[in-house]
């Protein structure tokens, strides 16, 4: 048998099985840089989250190599057509949207003991 890596595979034809394609997306994450692991933690940002800014700038510059070229590619032609609705059924599987943005801090200790006297 001389099959390539799964990560080489060529995509379905997202027109003909939407569902397959999709259901990919779904599966991966984001392995490196400012959506990776290191900052979203353990897998990164879910595909399907990230935002449209950052994928339509690899369409600028040049996407991956392997399947996850052809995923980010795949995202950013349904960002360009204006359907990103079709990604909420994978959002709502998983609870909802990744935030983005760190959660806000809502206590702060200045050092001052337990209660403040006046």
């Amino acid at each position: 048998m001389n099959e390539e890596p799964e990560d080489h595979d060529p995509l379905p034809d997202w027109r003909a099985d939407l569902a397959a394609a999709l259901e990919l997306i779904g599966r991966w994450h984001m392995p490196f840089g400012k959506y990776g692991p290191k900052h979203y933690p353990p897998f990164g940002m879910p595909l399907h989250d990230l935002p449209p800014d950052y994928v339509l700038w690899f369409k600028q510059k040049g996407f991956p190599a392997g399947k996850l070229g052809q995923l980010l590619a795949l995202i950013a032609d349904i960002y360009v057509a204006g359907a990103e609705q079709v990604f909420e059924p994978l959002r709502k599987a998983r609870g909802g949207r990744r935030a983005i943005r760190p959660e806000r801090r809502k206590t702060w200790d200045f050092g001052g003991g337990e209660g403040r006297e006046g």
